[in-house]
């Protein structure tokens, strides 16, 4: 029988993977402001890694849209145009609502439950000013109902809006200055508890879009 002999780890792909996820969920959560400068000098002490992964990571999230690079190289969260933020909104509202209407008859208790919990959370975050605290919730609010339903590919698309929002999410939270979780979010639980189809999808489109078109008008 031939051995099976394992592969050894690449450790430049581990540390441009841990870099990568790192820098991922800072912009997605809002933890970078639009238009902040990033070095690869400062990223490779950051992670403590060298040149190369740090490199490959700000390669792969400028190709997501998540990052943007001039002409002279230097490495930026983007500044997103009125019609930017208007395009993204669009697709928000496209994927999210697709979504939520395919999770809708999986729509157990269990997940009912949970996102009454999520929902809890966000207004903790709400009330003590948290704003990355409140991206974070609210994105995993609305995870947790599309993952139920089963569209890997469509999900994966909306992260990516999710992610090319994220620092202007940042900007949103400030200008609104809420003092209560979203209330669409409360139609939405309702929603699925009614097994309202209309219903539902008027509450993500609503919730998905109202905030970020006020930030672009």
């Amino acid at each position: 029988m031939q051995s099976i002999i394992p592969r050894a780890i690449d450790p430049s792909t581990s540390a441009h993977d841990r870099v990568y996820r790192g820098l991922r969920t800072r912009i997605m959560h809002g933890q970078i402001e639009p238009g902040f400068a990033l070095t690869l000098r400062g990223i490779g002490r950051e992670f403590d890694v060298s040149m190369t992964p740090a490199r490959e990571a700000v390669n792969r999230l400028v190709a997501e849209g998540a990052l943007s690079m001039s002409n002279s190289g230097r490495v930026s969260t983007p500044e997103l145009s009125n019609e930017r933020i208007e395009e993204l909104a669009a697709l928000r509202s496209l994927l999210e609502v697709e979504l939520a209407s395919r999770a809708l008859p999986r729509a157990h208790m269990a997940l009912i439950e949970r996102l009454q919990t999520i929902n809890s959370t966000i207004a903790d975050a709400v009330s003590n000013r948290d704003a990355v605290g409140y991206i974070r919730t609210n994105l995993e609010f609305h995870r947790a109902l599309y993952l139920r339903a089963q569209a890997p590919a469509m999900l994966a698309m909306c992260e990516t809006v999710w992610l090319q929002l994220g620092p202007t999410m940042r900007a949103l939270y400030g200008r609104l200055r809420r003092s209560e979780p979203p209330q669409y979010h409360r139609l939405i639980i309702a929603a699925l508890k009614a097994g309202d189809e209309p219903g539902l999808r008027l509450a993500v489109r609503s919730d998905v879009t109202q905030g970020l078109r006020m930030l672009a008008g």
